[in-house]
């Protein structure tokens, strides 16, 4: 689905990938980051952000925790990162950069709540009594005052499968009456996701009810003599949508793919943030008219309904960006991607060993992939900023690549 918007407008970047693993210096099974685009997508929608007034907590998961990327969009400005688990406040913490969100899309589990109040995370949410009451035990622990979050719902809110949890929005005040009263702790505000969503019909980004909902929580407490109420309200977050977020109550927000642009809304439009993410791997065998490729990261997040996924294949880059794109069918989710395969229409021969990028919104974290990041491929002076795996950590020369 991006593979066309990496094509038309960041070609160097996939130049840059295909010679580097042409020459066996990038491995298959990768997720390839374009740094220097990762900063400047950072930039803008930091700036669009803070010309709105909103915290800006940017989101680690999709390219999978590496330093280089963090880094990268801390120059570009973000006020700090959203952990979606314990797996993503290590790395960050480990990079030294402030973890401004926790516990929003999973719970801290009991046993990691004082590890997770040392790292001092400017916002912690809880979805229950019992778990506002471990993070006051956690942070008494480490001689904290912990500001939290209460993650609510409400009759015709909208969530992903899975993602259900939180307390009702009609007893908010109470809620935060409760967090007041324990010791070690601070309420703060409201959290829901998502708040905006993709939608295919109009090819546009629609607010949900769950923003509704946190709008309507802050105008309660605001009227019962809560002063300061923070609203984080993430989801398909891009330099598009921070005023009509900030018009409707928000005041963090927490862009993830847009970071790399891959929001659904860059599949459709040309926005600010240019492509600055692929998957390649290559070529291994072949079965009658299909080529078969190495898998490990072909995880298509399901953002739009089933599509024919498309991949470049070529032994350069010249050959791989000069022609057509060709079908590919990939695993389904109930199968291990070992390898995916390759349409080879008559008279285009497709080698072994020959590059294939797809351009697929990726959720590296979910995958066994290897993470890539390259930097300077707008000045031509193309460097590898190590391999890394999914959870964060370095491969450091002489390891097993896998």
């Amino acid at each position: 689905m991006f593979l066309q918007a990496l094509i038309t407008r960041n070609p160097a970047f996939v130049a840059a990938a295909v010679a580097l693993h042409q020459e066996g210096r990038l491995p298959p099974n990768s997720y390839v980051l374009d740094l220097d685009t990762i900063e400047a997508n950072a930039r803008s929608i930091t700036d669009a952000a803070h010309r709105a007034d909103l915290a800006v907590w940017a989101m680690t998961k999709q390219f999978g925790r590496v330093r280089p990327a963090l880094d990268a969009v801390a120059r570009g400005g973000a006020d700090g990162f959203v952990a979606v688990d314990m797996a993503c406040v290590r790395p960050i913490a480990r990079a030294g950069h402030r973890v401004g969100h926790l516990g929003h899309l999973v719970q801290i589990p009991r046993e990691e709540s004082n590890e997770a109040a040392s790292v001092r995370p400017d916002y912690w949410t809880v979805f229950s009594d019992d778990k506002a009451l471990q993070a006051s035990h956690a942070s008494g622990r480490v001689g904290v005052n912990q500001k939290l979050l209460a993650r609510i719902h409400a009759v015709g809110d909208t969530f992903y499968p899975g993602h259900e949890g939180g307390f009702p929005a009609e007893e908010i005040v109470a809620v935060a009456e409760r967090i007041e009263a324990l010791p070690h702790v601070t309420f703060a505000g409201v959290t829901s996701f998502p708040a905006l969503v993709f939608d295919p019909a109009t090819r546009k980004v629609q607010t949900t009810p769950n923003l509704d909902t946190l709008a309507r929580a802050a105008e309660v407490l605001h009227s019962v003599g809560f002063g300061s109420v923070e609203v984080n309200a993430p989801g398909t977050t891009s330099t598009e949508v921070m005023r009509s977020l900030a018009d409707a109550g928000a005041t963090q927000v927490e862009p993830g793919h847009g970071l790399t642009g891959t929001t659904p809304l860059h599949a459709v439009e040309d926005l600010p943030e240019l492509p600055a993410a692929l998957y390649l791997t290559e070529v291994s065998h072949h079965v009658g008219d299909r080529a078969y490729c190495f898998g490990g990261g072909l995880y298509v997040d399901p953002v739009f309904p089933p599509y024919q996924v498309t991949a470049l294949v070529g032994g350069s880059a010249a050959e791989v960006l000069d022609r057509p794109p060709l079908p590919a069918d990939l695993p389904s989710p109930a199968s291990i991607d070992y390898y995916g395969q390759i349409q080879q229409p008559p008279g285009r021969a497709i080698r072994t060993g020959d590059t294939v990028v797809f351009g697929f919104r990726m959720q590296a974290f979910f995958t066994r992939a290897l993470v890539v990041p390259l930097s300077g491929v707008g000045s031509g002076r193309v460097a590898i900023e190590g391999i890394w795996r999914t959870d964060g950590s370095r491969i450091n020369p002489g390891d097993a690549l896998a």
